[in-house]
């Protein structure tokens, strides 16, 4: 199965779960990562402010954002420009209907970095929506911890790859 075809199969197989489910998923999803020793151990943290389709992170921002320093991904043109939620932070709509928080860009280091994905498999590889922002942006911090999180349907056997996908440390989902 090529990438175009993976996309579409994983947005086939999110139809089928409920907003509801997903939402139930999101939070044992995300009690798994904040157990995590990589996430108990950073002190920056590089999240993401999830799409409907997503792990829902928003509420796990909100309960971390004034106990680690918490960056979040925003979209200028081609890359991805790392801004810090502060707990003044305010967000607008960016790029693809995404939370962006407005604030000055971030240019210290991580701890750690948490990755959306479109699918994931248990070596790591992920595929995401096709535009290479986090691959971009994930090549410049090879040498900081990443963490994939994803829904079950969302992990399979094998995620096609070219030379520049940058694999995950870990992919966390409920299996």
């Amino acid at each position: 199965m090529d990438k175009k075809e993976l996309r579409a199969c994983i947005k086939a197989l999110k139809k089928q779960h409920s907003k509801e489910c997903l939402l139930e998923q999101s939070k044992l999803i995300l009690d798994k990562l904040e157990n995590n020793r990589y996430f108990i151990e950073a002190e920056t943290v590089m999240l993401y402010s999830s799409l409907p389709d997503e792990v829902n992170t928003h509420e796990f921002l909100e309960k971390w954002r004034n106990e680690k320093r918490i960056i979040l991904p925003t979209v200028v043109g081609d890359d991805i420009i790392p801004v810090e939620l502060s707990k003044e932070t305010d967000f607008a709509v960016g790029d693809f209907n995404i939370l962006e928080p407005q604030n000055d860009e971030y240019t210290g280091g991580y701890d750690l970095i948490v990755v959306p994905g479109v699918a994931f498999d248990k070596k790591g590889n992920r595929i995401g929506r096709g535009k290479g922002y986090y691959d971009r942006f994930l090549c410049k911090h090879l040498d900081v911890t990443r963490i994939g999180i994803c829904f079950d349907f969302q992990l399979v056997d094998e995620v096609p790859t070219e030379d520049n996908d940058i694999r995950m440390n870990e992919v966390i989902s409920l299996n």
